[in-house]
């Protein structure tokens, strides 16, 4: 393909797959820049933060981060806890398998960025058949790489300048998890894996107490929902027939 055939293609994807990711920058902002916050409060430089974001890019690992880089040092603890939050990718992965086959050294950078946004864009949206799809999904990646960049920036150099008590901003984490909670409590019209979550991590803080309970809860509640996972789906076929 010439360079200038090229660069039409590019453009093209590049201009359809914008307004696709425009309302991931609303949510990304505002949490990049908390996260940026957090960080910069916590001691760790404006350029540690953004570089954190590019290489990284774990949206929610990256907040639960905050806490690992600055308590004891525990790498098996730090490992659960990143594969058990992240383990849902490995689903996102093999649903995108097909849609990302043959599309060359592009996916390699397309599978590091697959957060739950750009996987819920890049799965169901369908562009016009003028626009090549792999590049489509190669810019919608992209963009929602560049705006957690950017918020986490903001937030990194802006908590470099406040003078006032930032004591408690770390519940940004607790507020993001329980508003996460309550819209998925809203879309799904099974409530069984919330209520599993919810027992299992209550039974493991009487059992291990507020220290170590955590752990114990992750692997249970993976357990659980893949012990359950025939059900589930069940439903979820139900709620689809309905529809």
């Amino acid at each position: 393909m010439k360079l200038k055939e090229k660069s039409k293609v590019l453009k093209r994807a590049a201009y359809v797959a914008l307004p696709h990711s425009l309302p991931i920058l609303a949510g990304y902002g505002f949490l990049g820049l908390a996260y940026g916050i957090l960080m910069s409060v916590n001691g760790f430089s404006p350029l540690f933060t953004t570089m954190m974001s590019a290489l990284v890019f774990g949206g929610s690992v990256q907040i639960v981060a905050v806490e690992l880089l600055t308590g004891a040092f525990s790498p098996l603890h730090s490992f659960i806890i990143t594969f058990v939050l992240c383990a849902r990718h490995i689903f996102y992965g093999i649903s995108m398998l097909e849609k990302y086959r043959n599309l060359g050294l592009k996916k390699l950078y397309m599978i590091f960025g697959m957060v739950d946004e750009t996987f819920s864009i890049n799965y169901s949206a369908n562009p016009p058949a003028d626009v090549d799809r792999g590049w489509f999904m190669f810019f919608v990646t992209a963009f929602d790489h560049l705006y957690w960049i950017f918020g986490s920036a903001v937030g990194a150099f802006f908590g470099t300048m406040i003078k006032f008590s930032t004591e408690g901003i770390d519940f940004v984490m607790t507020s993001m998890f329980t508003v996460i909670f309550i819209e998925q409590w809203k879309k799904d019209k099974s409530h069984l894996s919330a209520v599993l979550g919810l027992g299992l991590s209550a039974l493991c803080l009487l059992i291990f107490g507020k220290d170590n309970f955590i752990i114990p809860s992750m692997v249970s509640i993976l357990i659980a929902l893949t012990l359950s996972k025939p059900y589930l789906e069940k439903k979820m076929e139900v709620s689809y027939d309905e529809l």
